[in-house]
């Protein structure tokens, strides 16, 4: 059992001498263990100890028993109380769901705190096994098939390569006393149904069974890191980042083959599910304009690629009146800013999506800015007065619908649309050789 735990920190090449580890300790029999082999190999360590108070007087005994524990150790010991069926309560999720969030989280400020490298928790074996056939019931890909990480970032599991078995015998054999949680017996539980019901079953046909799972778990982890490399190289190829967009081409997706796990490969960062991105893949051939959206992130089928954006949008006025006086105004996440300049025939001026010259002479003011509208229409500046719809302009200028969604309208008093900011100015309000005066109007 020793042999195990040092074959696991070597592995990981992990300095447990010199970066002090946090040990996550209910009382049970597996982090009972793991306690005793860290004091036993001379690594310093702090003891960790929830105490939700689901079994009344039992939690509580659980409490004392590992603060005594810590004390003939001489380890530091925390232990906080939780209202875990509140938390439950408050956030809609499972009580097994509530305790492990709660407790990560504490985790995670103790080990910053009091300045802990490591969170060591006693997963073993069984447990990944029991993990991977809880995937397979829920529906998997590769990553769900390997079970338990040894090591993700600073939590570690250093019992993963010793069975259930191993830790009881171990126990026994250096006379370890442990607390039993009478919830590990009842079938009420998904997990512990498949511990008492499923895996003596597969028992039967492999008595190896664990031992079984070690090793292919540990070349489904090889396999699934090598995938997620090559995947990763083809991905750079094909995702462009734009400011807050992400654009994915659709003619690389579509020419690979397994389109639909390359796509997935991609999505899954942004909380696609699997079954969504088939139904993507069926659209890629079909009219542009589709959009499909995760619990943070929309994505639309344009023309030549896969856009996605944000959901959390900055809450911005509908409207916005700017005086004569007034130099700036904020909208959408955009500064406007204004400068009134007298107008100089040597002058140039500058003219790109950031910078437009306005005829001052033909304003009324107070001007308004706002989100463009159905219906919005001007005089396109080089279409000799011809009038256009907004609409319009955008399918000419083959403008995505996220790029739409953002377009500005700057309207003179007398409800003349003067610019569409960024994509085109109005012909009535140019500045030509007769322009006294000209308004600079600055977006950024």
């Amino acid at each position: 059992m020793l042999d195990a735990f040092l074959t696991f920190i070597n592995q990981h090449k992990l300095d447990l001498e010199k970066q002090p580890c946090l040990l996550t300790v209910s009382g049970g029999v597996d982090s009972i263990v793991m306690l005793h082999l860290f004091h036993k190999a001379g690594f310093s360590v702090g003891i960790a100890h929830c105490n939700f108070g689901l079994r009344g007087e039992e939690s509580n005994g659980d409490e004392e028993f590992v603060r005594q524990l810590a004390q003939a150790y001489g380890f530091p010991f925390f232990a906080k109380h939780f209202d875990v069926k509140s938390f439950a309560k408050e956030k809609g999720i499972s009580t097994q769901m509530a305790a492990r969030d709660l407790r990560y989280e504490w985790f995670e400020t103790l080990k910053t705190t009091n300045g802990y490298t490591y969170i060591a928790t006693a997963h073993h074996a069984n447990d990944s096994l029991e993990t991977t056939l809880l995937n397979l019931t829920r529906g998997t890909g590769l990553s769900g098939l390997h079970g338990i990480s040894g090591i993700n970032n600073h939590l570690i599991r250093p019992l993963l390569l010793a069975t259930k078995e191993q830790i009881l015998t171990y126990a026994q054999e250096n006379a370890l006393t442990w607390r039993e949680d009478r919830s590990n017996a009842s079938d009420d539980y998904k997990r512990n149904l498949i511990r008492h019901k499923v895996v003596p079953v597969l028992q039967q046909l492999n008595p190896s069974l664990e031992a079984t799972f070690i090793h292919s778990s540990a070349k489904l982890s090889s396999a699934d890191r090598l995938l997620k490399e090559m995947l990763d190289e083809w991905a750079s190829g094909v995702v462009v980042k734009e400011g807050e967009q992400v654009r994915i081409s659709k003619a690389k997706i579509v020419l690979e083959s397994e389109p639909g796990y390359r796509l997935w490969h991609i999505l899954q960062d942004y909380g696609f599910a699997y079954a969504q991105v088939e139904k993507i893949v069926e659209g890629l051939n079909g009219m542009p304009g589709k959009l499909f959206e995760s619990a943070s992130y929309t994505l639309l089928i344009d023309r030549k690629d896969l856009i996605l954006k944000n959901r959390v949008i900055a809450a911005s006025d509908d409207e916005i009146k700017i005086e004569e006086s007034q130099s700036e105004v904020n909208i959408a996440g955009r500064l406007i800013s204004l400068y009134k300049k007298s107008r100089n025939s040597n002058d140039e001026l500058p003219s790109n999506k950031s910078i437009v010259s306005i005829n001052y002479d033909k304003l009324v003011f107070p001007l308004k800015i706002r989100k463009w509208e159905v219906g919005d229409s001007f005089r396109p500046l080089g279409m000799n007065g011809a009038r256009k719809k907004l609409s319009d302009l955008f399918i000419d200028s083959k403008m995505d619908r996220f790029a739409k969604e953002q377009v500005l309208v700057l309207l003179n008093g007398n409800g003349e649309v003067i610019w569409v900011v960024g994509v085109r100015l109005d012909e009535r309000y140019k500045v030509h050789g007769r322009t006294a005066h000209i308004l600079q109007v600055v977006v950024s």
